[in-house]
């Protein structure tokens, strides 16, 4: 089973160019920050409310990412804000992204192409050899979104993920996305993490807004 980063990493990469869906770099780093403390919370690592943040078990799960943003916590029983503990991991999302494409492309669903543009600059792309992944993560999230069927814990925090970064939009059409909007927004309330990254992501957007009419 894929990880949340890797679940999320895979939607953001257009399966035909092999190319980055374009994400503010700030909104990406927050939305992964938000997939590995979830996967944290899955693995019993850490337990949370909407502001605060406990970490109940700090026993590495041999996961580079997981284990590096769990080592970054402060001590078992210590409490956290949530939102600083998302910025926190941000910075090192670009990291996190290098090491999830290497996991993808170590498992035969990706490989890595090096060339350059306008035979400048250089440029990095990552075709999707098996889409069987990335397909299946496609369905899964629709099978939820466009049906009464009740989600289990970990497709409603996909769902926030995916919502939180505005990647719905390679899951549904421009129908399909106004329709499901009240089930998207039943869903994001079921998971507290995921409140917390939309509302991280909403704040960093806001900001990126407001910097751009000061300018």
């Amino acid at each position: 089973m894929l990880s949340f980063a890797e679940e999320i990493v895979l939607l953001l990469l257009d399966e035909t160019s092999g190319e980055f869906v374009p994400l503010p770099e700030s909104v990406f780093g927050i939305v992964m920050s938000g997939a590995a403390l979830m996967d944290l919370a899955l693995h019993n690592r850490i337990d949370t409310d909407l502001e605060k943040m406990v970490v109940v078990d700090r026993t590495p799960l041999r996961d580079d990412i997981l284990d590096d943003v769990l080592a970054g916590l402060g001590k078992a029983n210590s409490s956290l804000d949530v939102t600083d503990v998302l910025y926190d991991a941000a910075v090192a999302a670009e990291e996190y992204r290098v090491r999830v494409l290497r996991r993808l492309i170590a498992r035969g669903i990706l490989r890595e192409e090096n060339g350059r543009h306008l035979w400048v600059f250089r440029t990095r792309r990552y075709p999707v050899i098996d889409n069987a992944e990335q397909q299946e993560v496609r369905t899964r999230l629709r099978q939820i979104l466009l049906t009464d069927e009740i989600p289990d814990p970990r497709d409603v925090v996909l769902i926030c993920l995916v919502d939180a970064c505005a990647l719905m939009k390679v899951v549904l059409s421009e129908t399909e996305l106004e329709a499901t909007r009240p089930r998207v927004e039943q869903l994001r309330k079921m998971d507290l993490i995921g409140q917390a990254v939309t509302r991280a992501v909403s704040e960093t957007d806001a900001i990126i807004k407001f910097a751009a009419t000061t300018m």
